[in-house]
C-alpha cells in the first residue's frame, strides 16, 4: 500500500461519522427518476464545499452535474454518484413496516439504495482529493452525477454529450443485489443492453369518430350519443396487445425482461367525455442491441394499431438506449485488489439486534446470526464469473441491466460490488421488500458497507493515478478490445438521439395546502404523522 492510499484510508475513517449522516440525509429525501432536486442540490452544494467546479444541469438534466477537482496536469479519474429511488417503496429507516413521516407508502424509497451508492463514491472522492494534496499527486477528478438510473436514464444522454470523454479510467461501484455478485468485481460477462419508451397516445379529434357512421347528432359527444374511445382505451389496448405477445418477441433463450408503468392515465377526465391523453413506459432489459431493437419494433406495431383502433394518434419518445457493457481484465483487477486491501464490510452485534428485530416484524425467526454468510467474505471476480455463467447459455455475453455500460465504451471501466445487508432465512420464510429497504437506512446497517465501498474506491482510484503500468494496461486493454479505442473497429457509438425525457409526468412530491405529499396523496395526514399516529406494523 502506497503513502497516498495509507492517507486515504485515515482521511475515510476520520470522516465516516459525517458519510453516515450524509447517507441518511440522501436517504429520506427518497426522491424519484427526473426529480431528485434537493438530492441533486445537496451533492452540488457540497462538492461546491470541498473545491471542486461544478457544471449544474450538465447533458440538458436539471438533476445531473459535473464536477471537477485538478492538481496540476496528469490522468483524469472518473466517479460518480446516483441518487434516485422508487415509486412505491417509502420506508422509514426503522425495524417496523412504515413509511417515512408524513408520508404514505405509495411515495419514492431507496431500494438498491443509491443513497449508499452516492454517498461511498463521494467519500472515496474527497479522501482521494486529500492523498492527492498532501502527497502532490498530479491529475484531475471528475464526479458525476446521475439521476434516474432506475430508468437507465443520464448515462445514455452523458456519453453523448462527451462526458465520460478523456478519462483514463472510471470507477463504478454498486451495493450488491444478486449472488454470486457480492463483494467482488465484474469479470467477462457485464450488463447487457436497455431500452426504455414512453408510447404516448392523444385523443385531439374525438368529433371525428362518429362520422363515418353519419351521425349527426346536435350535440357532438352527447351523454346518449356514439362516444370516442379516447386515449385510455388506446392505451389499455397496447398493454393487453403487448402482454399477449411477450411470447413472440424474442426467443427462449438468455436472459431478457420487458415490464411497463403507467404514467398517465386520461388526467383524470370525467363525464362523457374521451380521455385526451394517456401514456405508458416500456423497459426493455436484454443482452443484445439487437434484441432491443427486435422488441422496440414490435411495441412499435402494437402502438400504431391501437392508437388506430381508438381514433387517436401515437408518439414514441424514448426514454433510455443504453449499450451493454464491455470488459476490461486489468480494470476488474485493481477495483478487486483495492477490495482486498480492505476487507469485507463486518457488522457488529448492534447491527445484528437490529437485524433480529427485523426478522420477527417481517414475519420471519430471529437468528442468531441474522444476516447472510456472503456478506462477510470476497469472491474473486473469476470464480464469481464461473458461477454467473452456470446458468447462462454459451453465447450469451451480456446479463441483466444498467447504464454504467455506457461509461465503458468511453473509458476503461472497473465495475465492483460491495455487500448490503441482506436477512438470513431459517425456515425458508420470504421477508417483504420493506425489510431490506429500511436496512438501507439505518446507520448501523448500512455504514459498513458506505465505509468498504468509499475505501475501495479511493485506493483503486489512486492506484490509476499512481501506477503508470497498470493504468497503461487498462488502457490498452480498452484500446484492444474496441479495435482501437473510441472509434475503433469494435466500438459501439452512443445510441442517444433524443433529448432527455425530462417533461413526461414523471412521479414526483408536491407541495399542496395539506403540506408536503406525495403525487399519490397518502391516507395519513402530514399533521397525523407528526403526531406519531401512523400505526406500525410489526
Amino acid at each position: 500500500m502506497t503513502s497516498a492510499q495509507a492517507t486515504a484510508l485515515a482521511c475515510l475513517d476520520d470522516i465516516q461519522p459525517l458519510l453516515s449522516a450524509w447517507t441518511r440525509i440522501i436517504f429520506d429525501f427518497g426522491e424519484t427518476a427526473w426529480r431528485e432536486y434537493q438530492s441533486a442540490a445537496w451533492y452540488v452544494e457540497r462538492l461546491k464545499y470541498e473545491g471542486f467546479s461544478v457544471e449544474e444541469g450538465s447533458g440538458g438534466m436539471p438533476t445531473a452535474f459535473c464536477a471537477h477537482w485538478t492538481n496540476g496536469a496528469g490522468p483524469t479519474i472518473g466517479m460518480y454518484a446516483e441518487y434516485d429511488a422508487v415509486p412505491g417503496n417509502c420506508q422509514d429507516a426503522t425495524t417496523v413496516k412504515r413509511p417515512r413521516p408524513g408520508l404514505g407508502g405509495e411515495a419514492g424509497g431507496h431500494t438498491d439504495p443509491h443513497s449508499g451508492l452516492g454517498i461511498a463514491s463521494l467519500g472515496g472522492l474527497l479522501a482521494v482529493k486529500a492523498a492527492m494534496q498532501r502527497h502532490d499527486i498530479s491529475g484531475t477528478l471528475r464526479f458525476t452525477g446521475e439521476p434516474a438510473e432506475k430508468v437507465r436514464g443520464s448515462k445514455p444522454i452523458h456519453a453523448a454529450r462527451g462526458y465520460y470523454d478523456g478519462l483514463a479510467g472510471m470507477i463504478s461501484f454498486h451495493p450488491f443485489y444478486m449472488l454470486p455478485l457480492c463483494n467482488t468485481a465484474r469479470w467477462d460477462t457485464h450488463c447487457g443492453a436497455a431500452y426504455a419508451m414512453i408510447y404516448r397516445f392523444i385523443c385531439d379529434e374525438p368529433e371525428q369518430w362518429s362520422r363515418a357512421t353519419g351521425d349527426s347528432a346536435p350535440i357532438p359527444q352527447a351523454h346518449s350519443a356514439v362516444r370516442a374511445p379516447g386515449a385510455n382505451d388506446a392505451l389499455f389496448t397496447m398493454y393487453m396487445a403487448s402482454k399477449s405477445l411477450r411470447d413472440s418477441m424474442l426467443p427462449h433463450q438468455g436472459g431478457w425482461s420487458i415490464s411497463e408503468a403507467i404514467l398517465t392515465a386520461g388526467q383524470a377526465t370525467a363525464d362523457n367525455l374521451p380521455a385526451g391523453l394517456a401514456e405508458i413506459q416500456y423497459m426493455i432489459r436484454v443482452p443484445t442491441l439487437a434484441m432491443a431493437e427486435q422488441v422496440t419494433a414490435v411495441l412499435d406495431r402494437n402502438a400504431e394499431a391501437a392508437a388506430k383502433m381508438s381514433g387517436c394518434r401515437h408518439e414514441r419518445h424514448f426514454v433510455s438506449k443504453s449499450r451493454p457493457g464491455l470488459a476490461n481484465h486489468a480494470m476488474a483487477t485493481i477495483a478487486y485488489e483495492a477490495l482486498s486491501a480492505v476487507g469485507p464490510p463486518h457488522w457488529d452485534e448492534t447491527a445484528k439486534t437490529i437485524a433480529r428485530e427485523i426478522q420477527i416484524n417481517a414475519g420471519g425467526v430471529a437468528s442468531e446470526e441474522p444476516f447472510i454468510e456472503e456478506l462477510e467474505r470476497l469472491i474473486a471476480p473469476e470464480e464469481a464469473e464461473a458461477i454467473l455463467r452456470r446458468d447462462l447459455a454459451p453465447s450469451q455475453v451480456n446479463s441483466t441491466s444498467d447504464d454504467y455500460t455506457d461509461m465503458s465504451w468511453h473509458t476503461p471501466t472497473a465495475r465492483f460490488y460491495v455487500a448490503r445487508p441482506a436477512l438470513r432465512s431459517e425456515n425458508g420464510h420470504a421477508y417483504p421488500a420493506w425489510a431490506m429497504n429500511a436496512l438501507g437506512g439505518i446507520p448501523e446497517t448500512i455504514d459498513p458497507m458506505v465505509s468498504c465501498a468509499a475505501k475501495t474506491v479511493a485506493l483503486a482510484a489512486l492506484r490509476l493515478l499512481e501506477d503508470d503500468a497498470g493504468r497503461e494496461a487498462a488502457m490498452d486493454e480498452f484500446v484492444s478490445r474496441t479495435g482501437g479505442g473510441v472509434g475503433g473497429s469494435n466500438w459501439i457509438a452512443p445510441l442517444c438521439d433524443y433529448e432527455p425525457p425530462i417533461g413526461f409526468r414523471w412521479p414526483e412530491y408536491v407541495t399542496t395546502p395539506r403540506g408536503r405529499d406525495w403525487w399519490i396523496p397518502s391516507n395519513q395526514s402530514p399533521q397525523a404523522a407528526s403526531r406519531g399516529e401512523i400505526h406500525d406494523r410489526p
